[in-house]
C-alpha cells in the first residue's frame, strides 16, 4: 500500500494529463447526460487545447526538413570523402557552423512525440472507465466492451479500429505530399501500430481517437487549401514583398508614453528559461507541497485509518509528482515550443498566476468551517457576493502590481520567486515533520471480531454514545416513524438537556467522566494537560465497573490518547477491560483502497482550488467530489445536486453505519449472572449523509423530492416545529433516522435474546449541531452573531431495568448527567477512581451552568492544560426559555461559577 517507482512515475508524466481527461468527461457528463456525447466533447475539447501545440510542432518539424535539406549536399559530401572517426568529427564541426545541433533532430518528430503520451492518458481513462460499461451509442452496444459491430461467417469484426486507421491513413496521405519516404514510413507504422494496439480495446477508446483522427483529416484538409492558395497568390504576385528596412516605430507621446515606461512591450524583453522553471517550481511548492502538507498537518491522523494503514504524506508526494507533472514538465514543453515573444508572454503568464495563487491561498477562503478526510467541507463550500467580488478585486490590483513589476525590475523576478519558494519549503518541511509525528503515534490495529458480552441472567449496564445525536430532533423522527416508540420500550427521552460544548474535545469529558470533567473544572485543574484529563473521563466508569466485579468492554473511546484515532494503550494498565476498534472494521478492502485512491488526487484538486479565484473554486470542489467520473466505484463523497437529490456514498458515514447494521453480529449473550458493563461510540450522525425515504437506507442514487413534498408536515408537532428543507438540515435528520431505526433494531435483537429487561441502557451525544431549525434556538443579539444554541442541544435517553413504555421527561438535564444515572443503584456510593469524589448530579444544582463556545474543534491544537478561550454561554433551568441563556467572556465565568 505504497506508490512503487513505476507508478510515481506515470503520475509524473501522465497523472496530469490523465487527471485533465477526466475533469473534462466529467463536466461533460454533468451538462449533457450521456457517455457518447461526453467523448465527442472530450476529444473536441483536447483537439482545439493542442491545437496551437500541434501547430508549432508542425512547424518546428518543417523547419527541422528545411534544415536538414540546407545540409544533405554538404553532409552526402562529408559521408563520401571521409569515413570513421575522422567523418563524425568533420560532420560535427560542419553541424556546428550551420547552426544545427543532434537535439534539433527531436524537433523533426516533436508531433509524434507529443501524440505518444496523449494516447498513453487516453488510453489509460477510457479503457478502465467503469461509467462506460453497458452504456450503448448509436450504433455501438456497449462502449466499455470490442464494438464487433461487422459479422462475417459468424465471426466478430471490431469496426472501429479498421475506420480509424483509414481515416489516419487518408489524413497522414494529405499531411505528408512532399515529404521524404523515411517521414512517410514513420507516421504510416504508427498507424498500423495504433490498430494492432487498440483492435481489442473497449468500443469508447477507439471511438475518442477516431474522434482525433476525423479532426485531424479535417485539420490537414484546410492546411492543404490554405497552403494551395497562398502559393497561387504568391505565383500571381498577390504578395507583397517585404520592404529591406524596417520601419521605426512611432515615438509614443503622453499617456502612450507613460504606458509604455510602466509597461514596456514585450518586444523589448528577452526570454528567460530560468525565470520560467522559477515561476513553475514556485508553483509546484505551491500547489504539489504546501497546501496538502498544511492540510494533513492541521489533523494528520484523521486520513489514517487503523485497520488500513496507509500514510497520508503519501497524498503529499502523489499531489506533488502531479504539480511537478503540469507546472515543471508540460508547462515547460509548451514553453518549449512557443516564439520568443510567446515565451515571455507565458512567462509573465506565470509570474502573475503564482501572485495571484499565494494570495488566494494565504488571504482567502480561510474559515470555511470542518474539512472530513475526504476533503469535503461539512458545511460545504460557499462564499457572500461580497467575499467574491473583494476577491476579484484583490486579484485584479494583484495582477497589475505583478505585470508593473516585470516591466519595470524583470531581474528581480527570479530572486523573488526563489526567496519565496525556499520559505515554501521550509513551511513545508514543518508541516511534514508534524504530521509524520502524529502518525507515528498512531496504533495500528489487529483484525480481531469486535465483539461484547451480555448476561442473561446478570445486569447488564450499557453507555451507549452516539455523536452528533440531535436531541431536538427525536420528537419529528417519532412522529414521522411512530414504530420507533416501541422499539425504544422503556426509554424516556430528556427534552431540556445540554452538553458543555459544541465539540465532542469539549462535550465528550462530562459525558464520559461526570461534572468533574465539565469545561470549567478541567480549566481549574491548570497544571494539567487536557489529553490526561480526557484520559481520565474515558476511564472513570470503566474503572469503576471493573472494580466492582463488572465485565466491562469499551469500542471506540474516543480521543484516547488525544489521539483522532483512539490510542487503546491508555487502558493497558487495565488488561481485565477489553477494548475493541468497530469503525471501519466491517469495510472492504476494496472500500479503503477506494478512498486512498480518491485522496491520491483530491489532495492534487483541492490545492488547485485554494489557489483560483473563490467565486470559481465552487466548480473544481464540486459538492467534494472533485468531479470524480460518474459511475465510477471510486466515489468516497456523497455530492448532493439538490437539497432533495445527491448521488453516491460517504465513505466515512458507511464505516460508522456498517458497525450499527453490524450491532447484533458483534453481540455476545452469555450464560449465568455475571454482570456487564459496556460502553459503545459511534459516529454515524456525525459525518451525514442523504438517505433515502422512507427506508432511510443507504443508496447510490436517492430522490427525495416527490416525498419530502407529500410529508412536509412531519416537521410540524403541537407545540413545536422545526425548519427542515435544506440539504444539510435533511441529511442530517435522515441520518439520526436511519441510525434510531439501526439502534431500534438492535433493541428489538436485545428483546428476542431475553437480555433487554435486565439491562440499562444510556443512549447519549455529546452536541448536537448548529443547522438553524429553530427559531427559538437562534440568537442575533449585540453580543452574540447568528448563533443556534441547539449545537448544545444533546440526544439523551435512558431506559432502566424492567421499564416499559415511552416517556419524555422535562426536567433539567445535562450529558454530565450519565455516569451517576450508570451507576445508580447498582454501586453504593460511586466514586471517582481517580479523585475519591462521589458521582452525583449535585453540581448542576449548586450554580448555573456554563457551556463553551468555542469552535476550536482540533485536539492537536486545543490540547493544552486549558481550554483555549472563548466565550460561554450560561444556563439555569430551562434551555427552550431563550431568557434563561446569558452570554458572556471568559473573565466572568470563573466568579459567576462559584457556589452561592
Amino acid at each position: 500500500r505504497v506508490m512503487t517507482i513505476l507508478s510515481m512515475l506515470e503520475t509524473f508524466l501522465i497523472g496530469p494529463l490523465k487527471l485533465f481527461f477526466e475533469l473534462v468527461f466529467s463536466v461533460a457528463y454533468e451538462a449533457v447526460g450521456n457517455c457518447g456525447v461526453s467523448i465527442i466533447c472530450l476529444s473536441l475539447v483536447m483537439n482545439l487545447l493542442v491545437l496551437p501545440l500541434y501547430k508549432r510542432a508542425d512547424a518546428m518539424q518543417e523547419e527541422a526538413r528545411d534544415t536538414e535539406a540546407r545540409l544533405h549536399e554538404g553532409v552526402a559530401h562529408i559521408r563520401k570523402t571521409f569515413s570513421g572517426n575522422e567523418r563524425f568529427l568533420i560532420q560535427q564541426t560542419y553541424y556546428r557552423q550551420m547552426g544545427y545541433s543532434p537535439a534539433s533532430a527531436l524537433r523533426g518528430s516533436a508531433s509524434l512525440l507529443l501524440e505518444i503520451p496523449f494516447f498513453m492518458a487516453a488510453y489509460q481513462f477510457l479503457s478502465h472507465l467503469g461509467a462506460l460499461s453497458g452504456v450503448a451509442f448509436g450504433p455501438i452496444r456497449d462502449l466499455g466492451a470490442q464494438d464487433g459491430l461487422l459479422q462475417i461467417a459468424g465471426v466478430s469484426v471490431n469496426l472501429l479500429p479498421i475506420l480509424m486507421t483509414a481515416i489516419n491513413i487518408i489524413a497522414a496521405s494529405i499531411y505528408l505530399k512532399g515529404f521524404p519516404l523515411k517521414t512517410k514510413i514513420q507516421l504510416y507504422g504508427m498507424a498500423a501500430i495504433f490498430l494492432v494496439l487498440l483492435y481489442r480495446s473497449p468500443a469508447g477508446l477507439v471511438f475518442y481517437w477516431t474522434l482525433n483522427n476525423l479532426f485531424s483529416l479535417g485539420k490537414n484538409i484546410v492546411m492543404r487549401i490554405a497552403a494551395s492558395r497562398k502559393a497561387r497568390r504568391a505565383a500571381e504576385g498577390a504578395v507583397e514583398e517585404e520592404e529591406d528596412e524596417e520601419e521605426l516605430p512611432e515615438e509614443p507621446t503622453g499617456k502612450k508614453r507613460f504606458f509604455s515606461r510602466v509597461f514596456p512591450p514585450l518586444s523589448q524583453t528577452k526570454p528567460s528559461a530560468k525565470r520560467f522553471a522559477a515561476a513553475g517550481l514556485f508553483m509546484t511548492m505551491l500547489v504539489g507541497v504546501l497546501i496538502p502538507s498544511a492540510c494533513i498537518a492541521d489533523s494528520a491522523q484523521e486520513f489514517v485509518n487503523v485497520l488500513y494503514f496507509f500514510h497520508p504524506l503519501w497524498y503529499v508526494l502523489s499531489s506533488f509528482l502531479l504539480a511537478a507533472g503540469l507546472f515543471l514538465l508540460w508547462f515547460s514543453v509548451f514553453y518549449w515550443l512557443a516564439s520568443p515573444r510567446g515565451k515571455v508572454i507565458f512567462e509573465r503568464v506565470m509570474w502573475v498566476l503564482c501572485g495571484i495563487s499565494a494570495v488566494n491561498y494565504f488571504f482567502f477562503g480561510r474559515s470555511l468551517g470542518i474539512l472530513t478526510n475526504t476533503l469535503a467541507y461539512e458545511n460545504g463550500l460557499w462564499f457572500t457576493s461580497a467575499e467574491m467580488i473583494i476577491n476579484i478585486a484583490v486579484l485584479v490590483l494583484v495582477a497589475i502590481a505583478f505585470l508593473f513589476v516585470a516591466g519595470r525590475w524583470e531581474k528581480i523576478m527570479r530572486p523573488a520567486l526563489a526567496v519565496m519558494t525556499a520559505a515554501f519549503v521550509l513551511m513545508s518541511s514543518i508541516n511534514v515533520v508534524n504530521a509524520a509525528g502524529s502518525v507515528e503515534e498512531v496504533r495500528v490495529q489487529d483484525n480481531s471480531m469486535p465483539h461484547f458480552p451480555l448476561s442473561k441472567d446478570g445486569k447488564n449496564v450499557i453507555v451507549f454514545f452516539l455523536d452528533r445525536g440531535l436531541g431536538e430532533d427525536l420528537p419529528f423522527l417519532m412522529n414521522e416513524r411512530p414504530e420507533l416508540a416501541e422499539m425504544f420500550d422503556g426509554f424516556t427521552y430528556y427534552d431540556n438537556c445540554i452538553s458543555y460544548g459544541g465539540h465532542t474535545n469539549i462535550g465528550a469529558p462530562p459525558l464520559l467522566g461526570g461534572y468533574e470533567y465539565t469545561p470549567v473544572e478541567m480549566n481549574k485543574r491548570d497544571k494539567e494537560l487536557l489529553e490526561k484529563k480526557h484520559n481520565e473521563s474515558l476511564l472513570v466508569l470503566p474503572r469503576l465497573f471493573s472494580e466492582n466485579g463488572y465485565k466491562v468492554t469499551v469500542c471506540d473511546p474516543p480521543y484516547a490518547g488525544y489521539q483522532w484515532n483512539p490510542d487503546l494503550s491508555v487502558f493497558d494498565e487495565y488488561p481485565e477491560i477489553d477494548t475493541y476498534i468497530t469503525k471501519g472494521y466491517f469495510g472492504t478492502d476494496e472500500m479503503r483502497q477506494r478512498a486512498i485512491q480518491d485522496n491520491l488526487r483530491n489532495f492534487y484538486l483541492f490545492a488547485l482550488m485554494k489557489t483560483i479565484p473563490i467565486g470559481v473554486q465552487a466548480g473544481v470542489y464540486d459538492y467534494g467530489q472533485y468531479h470524480s467520473v460518474v459511475g465510477e466505484a471510486a466515489s468516497t463523497s456523497q455530492t448532493c445536486d439538490t437539497d432533495h437529490t445527491a448521488r453516491g456514498y460517504t465513505e466515512t458515514f458507511m464505516e460508522s453505519y456498517e458497525v450499527l447494521v453490524n450491532l447484533p453480529v458483534m453481540t455476545h449473550v452469555e450464560e449465568g449472572n455475571k454482570n456487564t458493563y459496556l460502553f459503545f461510540y459511534n459516529d454515524t450522525p456525525h459525518t451525514p449523509m442523504m438517505l433515502p425515504e422512507p427506508s432511510y437506507t443507504p443508496a447510490a442514487n436517492v430522490d427525495n423530492a416527490a416525498y419530502d413534498l407529500a410529508h412536509a408536515d412531519r416537521f410540524v408537532l403541537e407545540d413545536k416545529q422545526i425548519d427542515c428543507r435544506s440539504w444539510d438540515q435533511l441529511r442530517h435528520y435522515q441520518s439520526n433516522m436511519g441510525s434510531m431505526l439501526l439502534i431500534g433494531q438492535w433493541l428489538d435483537y436485545l428483546k428476542e435474546q431475553g437480555v433487554y429487561d435486565n439491562t440499562r441502557i444510556i443512549l447519549a451525544a455529546d452536541h448536537g449541531f448548529y443547522l438553524y431549525q429553530n427559531p427559538d434556538f437562534n440568537f442575533d443579539k449585540k453580543n452574540v452573531r447568528d448563533m443556534d444554541v441547539g449545537q448544545y442541544f444533546p440526544l439523551l435517553m435512558v431506559k432502566d431495568f424492567d421499564a416499559h413504555g415511552f416517556e419524555t421527561c422535562h426536567d433539567f438535564m445535562t450529558n454530565a448527567d450519565v455516569p451517576w444515572m450508570a451507576a445508580e443503584g447498582l454501586i453504593e456510593e460511586p466514586r471517582n477512581p481517580f479523585t475519591g469524589n462521589i458521582l452525583d448530579d449535585s453540581e448542576k444544582y449548586a450554580h448555573d451552568q456554563f457551556v463553551s463556545l468555542s469552535h476550536n474543534f482540533s485536539v492537536e491544537k486545543n490540547n493544552g492544560k486549558t481550554f483555549t478561550a472563548s466565550r460561554w454561554a450560561v444556563i439555569t433551568d430551562n434551555i427552550w426559555d431563550r431568557s434563561d441563556w446569558e452570554f458572556i467572556d471568559s473573565s466572568r465565568v470563573l466568579k459567576k461559577h462559584e457556589k452561592p
